[in-house]
């Protein structure tokens, strides 16, 4: 989700869910090394639970970029072993390191050390290439179970490192979920979430009752968070009130007024809220508006909320 789930992104998402673990983008450990980290790393409490997801393949620049989160209040650090982006490949991390096991071992010791008591945790495809996962899969999770690793979320994919692009990546290798749900069974003793081409809430709840601990939604989240809404009830049995899109919205305006007050651009802002309404009546006028008027210079809150005025209620849509 490089480029996608950003702080103002998460901010969103967080105002449907109080419960769900968010995930930051991908940031590469040597940028969190040599960097600017609190551009880079900086977050408001209010997107916690924050698990920063780190890609890399330098046990010690892995480390220390794990030390600077702990420092910094995220509640997990999560190692990439799942992105087959060309930019993470010629950097010889993502997915290629399913390749290298060994060295996978050596960058998770090294990150357990540096995070206290701060989980380390792992994302991963069931293999790359040729790699057959049947094989491959289980092997690699008793590997991380070894370095003391508890929870592993994986994409039920496959990885193809050379001939497809990362948006191929995520469609044309055929999805595998049976295989993760039945690495459940084999690794008990860790927690096992499913990720890739889950679409609804209901699905999601599904792969729950076969016994899997959790579920990471990706792309779905992004381009429809409505979806999120009813997250806290239905994952995680609390008695509130589903949140709805317009709920959402409004209760952003504050952080919008704030942001702008800091210089963000609104556009960088609701660029993360045009899927609000996926699906419902006035959604694409909401879409069209911000699109064409956020980035205008004096665009602010104003302009949001003529947006959802073109949104039509969702019992006079029934």
């Amino acid at each position: 989700m490089m480029d996608w789930t950003d702080r103002l992104c998460r901010l969103f998402h967080r105002q449907f869910t109080r419960r769900a673990l968010l995930y930051t983008e991908m940031v590469t450990a040597a940028a969190v090394v040599h960097g600017d980290r609190v551009r880079l790393l900086g977050f408001d409490p209010a997107e916690k639970p924050l698990a920063l997801q780190l890609g890399g393949a330098s046990p010690g620049d892995l480390a220390t970029a794990t030390g600077v989160a702990r420092e910094m209040g995220f509640d997990e650090v999560n190692l990439n072993v799942g992105c087959p982006s060309d930019r993470v490949q010629s950097g010889c991390f993502g997915a290629a390191l399913m390749k290298t096991p060994e060295l996978v071992a050596d960058c998770l010791a090294a990150m357990i050390e540096a995070a206290g008591p701060v989980p380390v945790t792992v994302k991963c495809r069931i293999g790359v290439d040729e790699q057959e996962p049947e094989a491959v899969l289980p092997a690699f999770l008793a590997m991380v179970e070894r370095t003391g690793v508890r929870h592993v979320a994986v994409h039920a994919r496959k990885a193809w490192l050379q001939g497809l692009s990362p948006k191929q990546n995520r469609e044309i290798p055929p999805l595998d979920h049976g295989l993760v749900v039945r690495m459940k069974a084999a690794f008990p003793g860790l927690t096992l979430s499913i990720n890739g081409g889950i679409a609804d809430l209901d699905t999601a709840c599904g792969f729950l009752d076969r016994g899997l601990d959790g579920v990471m939604i990706g792309r779905a989240a992004y381009h429809s968070p409505a979806l999120l809404g009813a997250v806290d009830r239905r994952v995680f049995g609390e008695a509130v009130a589903d949140v709805s899109g317009e709920a959402a919205v409004l209760a952003m305006l504050p952080w919008i007024e704030a942001e702008l007050s800091r210089g963000t651009s609104l556009h960088a802002i609701v660029r993360h809220m045009l899927g609000a309404f996926q699906g419902r009546p006035g959604a694409r006028a909401w879409r069209r508006l911000l699109s064409e008027e956020a980035h205008r210079p004096g665009a602010g809150p104003d302009l949001v909320e003529r947006a959802l005025a073109r949104i039509q209620p969702e019992a006079e849509a029934a």
